[in-house]
């Protein structure tokens, strides 16, 4: 079994790539990173993913790989994007962020006029060694209302494209299918093969 560290201490999207990367490589266990948090300074999800993953790959010694990710929101110009955790402050408050964004929107009645998409960009370091980064962009629109029990963050008010219900009202598999990250991690699957 090979072994690679996912650059997050959220437990959540820990879960959710070892399910996309079993469906893949089955024979690669996707671990927690237990060290030292970078500070992610950069303004763009490549440069996030990237200090996160050579974070975890100089502290563990393993291939890491590292997603940054966001909701991204055509009438806030792209926002809140790399932001995206920290929307409604530095306490990572996933109500909070949700709250203030269905606040911000609140005058769009129209579906149309609440397009937005997930993006994940997910850096894979290998220690010493190569860098990449690939990208998974998964379009939609934000809900009216919060709905749904499942998945974390933005998921209870993200309509995916071609649905109707939220990304927190789909079943984990019908998520990982789909997801920002899941399709980003399909165009990684030529570098794992590697591994």
């Amino acid at each position: 079994m090979t072994r690679i560290v996912l650059a997050t201490h959220n437990a959540h999207k820990v879960a959710e790539l070892q399910a996309i990367v079993s469906a893949v490589r089955p024979d690669i266990e996707v671990t927690g990173y237990d060290g030292p948090e970078p500070v992610e300074d950069g303004t763009t999800f490549a440069a996030n993913a990237l200090t996160k993953a050579r974070t975890a790959a100089q502290h563990t010694g393993l291939v890491a790989l590292a997603d940054d990710s966001g909701l991204c929101v055509d009438v806030l110009g792209g926002s809140p994007g790399v932001f995206s955790a920290y929307w409604a402050g530095h306490a990572k408050d996933d109500a909070a962020n949700v709250a203030l964004l269905l606040d911000q929107i609140s005058d769009l009645a129209r579906d149309e006029d609440r397009t937005a998409h997930f993006t994940s960009v997910i850096a894979l370091v290998e220690p010493g060694g190569a860098e990449r980064t690939v990208e998974g962009i998964w379009p939609g629109r934000i809900a009216h209302a919060a709905r749904g029990e499942n998945g974390f963050g933005y998921d209870p008010i993200f309509v995916p494209e071609g649905d109707d219900r939220t990304s927190a009202e789909l079943t984990p598999a019908e998520k990982n299918e789909s997801s920002h990250r899941s399709r980003a991690l399909r165009a990684l699957v030529p570098f794992l093969a590697d591994l």
